[in-house]
């Protein structure tokens, strides 16, 4: 039995705490008063952790990593679940690395793990990002016996950039699914996703072969396909006019790639659709056959 740590009791922090709380000791705090959540000091649990499983947005990665890191036992493994992009446009990974320079074991959990399903007692699956073995080994057995299945991966900026540009690309599919587009169109945009997503993956730093896994095209059709998906939601609501508060992971990603010129995102015809959508969300079925017919030239 573990002792565990769970900053942060969003939908994943409770899918977190659905999978571990019978096997292993576990800690929970959240930043907002929770009900029923009981108030803990975060400061001493993170001193006694072998586990700090860091289930908050990429935003405030950095300060709170700051906090905690001086406090940690040096066997503690740090786990991110964190997929979008901070203020300053690093990914989780790179924060990491720049608190951590490798002092710390850290890692990072991507894939299909919609959290309704996991406190269903449903499958979900993900890559851990790491690149020392023995980390992998240790929170695989963290999860043993759950229905968490996880696979490794040393890629780490190719499942870093598949899973936050998979919530850019989902909100294509909720366009689609929006105007009623049909089957064939969901097949043709996982097409068209997959490839720009594979070169802005190896622009990025990272394998294209790494957008065919768990953390790429896994979470993508997820994402993009599932009716409690926040992006393909946020795609229908578009398509039929209901754009007065447009957020999550996706539009930030947006916003921080424009904002520090991250990859050129012209080269793109799909992202760059989407990007137009989202700057000025009106005529968007023209938008959408404008885009159509960029590629039949």
């Amino acid at each position: 039995m573990a002792k565990v740590l769970i900053v942060g009791y969003g939908e994943m922090g409770r899918a977190m705490s659905h999978l571990l709380h019978n096997k292993h000791q576990l800690s929970i705090h959240d930043s907002r008063p929770v009900r029923d959540l009981p108030v803990i000091n975060v400061d001493e649990q993170a001193s006694l952790a072998e586990y700090i499983l860091l289930c908050v947005p990429a935003s405030p990665l950095q300060e709170l990593l700051v906090r905690l890191a001086p406090l940690l036992r040096r066997d503690c493994i740090c786990l991110s679940i964190a997929k979008g992009l901070d203020e300053s446009g690093r990914t989780p990974a790179q924060i990491y690395q720049m608190i951590f320079n490798d002092r710390q074991p850290h890692c990072l959990l991507y894939g299909p793990m919609i959290s309704e399903e996991i406190r269903a007692d449903r499958y979900a699956f993900a890559e851990l990002g790491c690149t020392d073995i023995s980390t992998f080994h240790n929170v695989r057995g963290l999860f043993q016996d759950t229905k968490l299945l996880i696979r490794h991966s040393t890629d780490i900026a190719g499942i870093s950039w598949s899973v936050i540009l998979k919530n850019v690309y989902a909100i294509a599919f909720g366009i689609a699914d929006g105007l009623n587009l049909g089957d064939n169109m969901r097949g043709f945009l996982t097409v068209n996703a997959l490839h720009e997503i594979g070169e802005i993956v190896q622009q990025m730093g990272g394998k294209s072969r790494s957008t065919m896994y768990l953390a790429g095209l896994g979470d993508l059709i997820t994402t993009a396909t599932s009716l409690g998906s926040h992006h393909h939601q946020l795609g229908i609501n578009i398509a039929q006019g209901k754009v007065e508060s447009l957020s999550g992971e996706g539009i930030h990603t947006l916003a921080m790639v424009k904002r520090y010129r991250l990859f050129d995102a012209s080269a793109y015809t799909l992202y760059t659709f989407i990007q137009d959508v989202i700057l000025d969300p009106v005529n968007v079925s023209k938008k959408f056959d404008a885009y159509l017919s960029s590629i039949r030239e």
